[in-house]
């Protein structure tokens, strides 16, 4: 048994009254992926036309078994004394290869039919990640001060978009979802394919967040190209291709940072804003440290700018506070309130006098003090027995300290014949 394509105009002919009966399918729009027709009887008289319409593939079933299809649109005879056809049409090689020994498990069924499968493109499909989906985003790096490499900044995106699908193996698709259903529609498979779609789309996401390409997560929309591209390389949709499906489009639509995403892509604006900020100054400060050495006459000027730039950072100019025209001493406070009289003015600068000299004298006596005692400690060696000894008298034989010319005012050794102290200048006496 098996199909023979009727010649050009043969519905118009006198041939028609030769057709037992005539099977055809109305559009199957965008909803109905295959729909099953046949007799009154179930059984398909011998010389009956079956019609196959644009965008339509049929499938001839027999007692539990395929034994003839077609991916051709036109006008066909079923005749029970012809071999099976197989039209070369889009899906020759598969009717060949996987509907010659068709079966369902063996089971037999008393009827005949036709299926008609939707291959057209399947639109207006809707996708969206029900939870957020991590992401590496290149287009906000973090350098690593330590080992000095960069990574992405982790985010969490939400991506909603559309996709289209085309049935690309009835056989696949005949067997292992619709089976012999009546009708089959798309509403029956959506969540299963949407389920399929966004787990291959999340294996496309790590692929173009990976240091290869890179890709900024606000830019995903834009990749549609690239990620049906990389499906097809991948073969990531091959759950859906096991299923005799193929997704023809693929396009997000807008990409959704979640909250904690928002605040840390916000965090990290303010801080490269902030260092670009600095940065800019940093430049500004080097430009006018050269001004300055460049131009002797001009170099306060430039200082000045300098400490003007340094007091608007807070200090952080290289720690610089002020500038070199400034004068190191603090500034006395202004007294504002009345002025005294010459002679009150005259005795406090002489008892400020008084005091810087009392205490001068006692800061002196403090420091012979401290020289006559050092000079009595100190070490000499005895000129009888030659003993390093310390106090007047020699601790060994008794000989008395050689007496020595000091300086009545520093307690400086003086030379034999010095007249000045070398120390303080005194004139000796």
């Amino acid at each position: 048994m098996g199909l023979i394509k009727a010649a050009v105009g043969a519905i118009g002919s006198t041939f028609k009254d030769q057709w037992k009966e005539a099977i055809r399918c109305e559009d199957l729009g965008n909803d109905i992926l295959m729909m099953k027709k046949t007799t009154p009887t179930g059984v398909i008289t011998n010389k009956s036309t079956i019609i196959v319409g644009p965008g339509q593939c049929a499938v001839i079933y027999d007692n539990g078994k395929v034994i003839d299809a077609t991916a051709e649109e036109g006008l066909y005879t079923f005749d029970t004394s012809s071999t099976p056809s197989f039209f070369a049409g889009q899906f020759g090689a598969v009717f060949k290869e996987m509907w010659q020994r068709f079966t369902y498990n063996g089971a037999t069924a008393k009827e005949q039919a036709v299926y008609y499968f939707n291959i057209k493109e399947i639109t207006d499909n809707k996708f969206g990640t029900p939870a957020p989906v991590p992401y590496q985003d290149w287009s906000h790096p973090i350098p690593n001060q330590m080992t000095g490499q960069i990574t992405p900044l982790r985010v969490e995106v939400k991506c909603f978009g559309k996709y289209t699908f085309r049935i690309v193996n009835p056989a696949l698709f005949m067997n292992n979802i619709a089976g012999t259903a009546n009708v089959f529609r798309k509403s029956q498979i959506t969540d299963e394919i949407r389920s399929e779609v966004i787990a291959t789309f999340q294996n496309v996401l790590n692929e173009l967040g990976n240091s290869e390409y890179k890709v900024p997560v606000l830019e995903l929309p834009s990749q549609t190209d690239e990620i049906k591209e990389m499906m097809n390389e991948k073969v990531y949709d091959e759950p859906v291709r096991k299923r005799g499906l193929a997704i023809e489009t693929f396009k997000v639509e807008s990409v959704t940072l979640d909250p904690e995403s928002e605040r840390k892509i916000d965090a990290y604006e303010l801080s490269s804003n902030a260092m670009m900020q600095q940065g800019k100054l940093v430049d500004a400060y080097a430009n006018a440290v050269q001004d300055a050495a460049k131009n002797a006459n001009g170099s306060a000027n430039g200082f000045m700018g300098i400490g003007v730039m340094n007091m608007a950072t807070g200090g952080m100019m290289g720690g610089v506070t002020q500038g070199p025209w400034q004068n190191s001493q603090p500034v006395q406070p202004v007294n504002n309130s009345t002025p005294a009289s010459n002679g009150e003015v005259n005795n406090a600068n002489q008892t400020s006098a008084d005091k810087v000299e009392n205490k001068s004298k006692d800061n002196l006596e403090d420091r012979n003090d401290d020289k006559s005692e050092n000079k009595v400690n100190a070490e000499w060696i005895c000129p009888n027995c030659g003993k390093k000894v310390t106090g007047k008298f020699c601790g060994e034989c008794g000989t008395k300290k050689p007496e020595e010319r000091v300086c009545s005012n520093c307690g400086a050794k003086l030379n034999k014949n010095a007249k000045f102290c070398g120390e303080c200048g005194t004139k000796i006496q």
